[in-house]
């Protein structure tokens, strides 16, 4: 027993000091909290702890490490983010939690210009910079004393499934990706939702509705905000629409600092997407990935265009395998089934065994 808790401590004392050599290293400016404000319970099975890393535009990006306090060697490791809109004190934290309490570094951060994370003005996004957000999360990771940086990978929930895969693309040290529930933020953005606005007159219609949004906003000196999750929900919104109001703006996943729990992106703020394709080379992506969707999800065809994308077969609504590509569908789950454990769905047992076999 004495000698569990000298490793126990040894970890715990690993895990502070991983924490507090980044932070300092990076001469942090942000304002982190140290309270516990995730919108799930902690797990008494790992160490907790806040950190910052930056990217190559030199912003700083706050996140949470989550260690196993079990944990014996350097570790594998994973870096969560997403979903779009969303903070690490949501889904990706969840996520993160749940793979350390599986055996590995796992790390939930905030992407650019969001939550705790640097970079102004806020709430932007970028499928670049969002991107490199994951590239980065990989530097800290591969210099981290708890981690073999032989074995790293990488999770993307919604819309920041679309940027791992982007990420897996460009970065090799990427030994293996997850893209749950994914939104590819290229495609909604240019073709609207199930193609509805894919005619060239459509897209010039937006772009003249950005392009003046940009001399509004100039003028003012602000960001006019989108608004987050619309609340109250009107009677004729959408089933999926009523899928994220129930939880973005209950009890369930609300947060203080989550764009779509209150005011959202700015107007302009997704704009690069419109001609940034983000899965433009995921074809010559080598190393593993896996895609996991709701059968009943709105956004499930995201998930199989990704899935031809990589590989070339065209698949609808069934779970697929091609190479070391697999696209899992979970049968009755909707989008934000895969948010949290509300409906139980979230397969972390094949998560798990996706990146011990790959990772």
């Amino acid at each position: 027993m004495a000698i569990k808790n000298l490793i126990t401590v040894s970890i715990a004392a690993l895990t502070l000091l991983a924490c507090n050599s980044s932070t300092t290293e990076n001469m942090s400016t942000l304002n982190l909290t140290q309270d516990w404000d995730k919108t799930f319970p902690k797990s008494e099975l790992v160490n907790h702890c806040k950190l910052t890393f930056h990217n190559r535009y030199g912003i700083e990006l706050a996140a949470d490490m989550y260690v196993p306090k079990d944990a014996d060697g350097k570790l594998p490791a994973i870096a969560v983010s997403g979903p779009f809109g969303a903070v690490k004190e949501q889904s990706s934290g969840l996520y993160a939690q749940h793979m350390a309490e599986r055996g590995f570094v796992a790390i939930a951060f905030d992407p650019s210009f969001t939550g705790e994370s640097g970079g102004e003005p806020r709430r932007m996004a970028s499928p670049d910079i969002n991107t490199e957000d994951f590239l980065a999360a990989v530097d800290f990771l591969s210099t981290c004393e708890l981690v073999d940086p032989e074995r790293i990978g990488i999770i993307g929930i919604c819309g920041f499934g679309g940027m791992a895969v982007n990420a897996a693309a460009l970065d090799p040290r990427i030994k293996a990706t997850v893209a749950s529930t994914m939104y590819d933020m290229s495609k909604v953005n240019v073709e609207g939702y199930f193609a509805s606005e894919d005619t060239p007159a459509q897209r010039q219609e937006k772009r003249r509705a950005l392009a003046a949004q940009r001399t509004k906003d100039y003028a003012s000196g602000t960001y006019e905000r989108a608004g987050g999750v619309i609340d109250p929900l009107p009677e004729d919104a959408p089933w999926f629409v009523k899928d994220y109001h129930a939880y973005y703006k209950t009890a369930r996943g609300y947060h203080k600092r989550s764009g779509n729990s209150n005011d959202g992106w700015n107007v302009i703020g997704c704009q690069s997407f419109m001609n940034q394709p983000l899965l433009a080379w995921a074809h010559e992506i080598e190393n593993p990935v896996l895609l996991i969707h709701g059968e009943k999800a709105h956004s499930r065809y995201f998930s199989e265009y990704a899935f031809e994308r990589m590989t070339g077969k065209h698949v609808v609504g069934e779970s697929a395998k091609a190479g070391n590509k697999e696209l899992l569908i979970i049968p009755g789950a909707s989008h934000v089934d895969l948010y949290d454990d509300v409906a139980g769905v979230i397969p972390y047992d094949k998560i798990e065994a996706f990146f011990k076999l790959h990772n």
